[in-house]
């Protein structure tokens, strides 16, 4: 009866020192630090023409365009093509895809084409010579 005891004793000794906290969120809680989390994105991406976004919406709705205005509650979304825009708000948004070229990834973008063209002008020039 005593080596019983003293296993209960030490498996409980060992189950208290490995308890880790738990840190349990409500459901408004989640959303609101979802929507913090958007926020920060979208204001990473900014706006203009060159950023193009595809939105989800927690009601599976799903707009396509770039963000024209950033606000502190919400967004923008403007349709290419249509012009139409939907103002969006932060809570809202269920997931973002997007991407904003900067300009040094345009400008090396542009400097690798045409060093590409380069190349092939020199490679039909030295064909046609042979």
């Amino acid at each position: 009866m005593k080596k019983l005891l003293t296993i209960v004793v030490a498996c409980l000794v060992v189950s208290a020192v490995n308890v880790r906290p738990v840190a349990a969120y409500t459901k408004a809680e989640k959303e609101v630090r979802f929507a913090g989390k958007v926020k920060q994105g979208i204001e990473k991406l900014g706006s203009g023409r060159d950023t193009r976004v595809e939105v989800k919406l927690r009601d599976k709705t799903r707009l396509k365009g770039f963000i024209s205005e950033i606000s502190e509650n919400g967004f923008v979304v403007t349709d290419v093509k249509t012009g139409a825009s939907n103002r969006v708000a932060y809570a809202d948004v269920s997931q973002v895809k997007g991407n904003n070229l900067s300009t040094g990834a345009k400008i090396g973008i542009g400097i690798a084409i045409g060093a590409g063209i380069t190349i092939l002008i020199l490679l039909l020039i030295m064909n046609h010579l042979d």
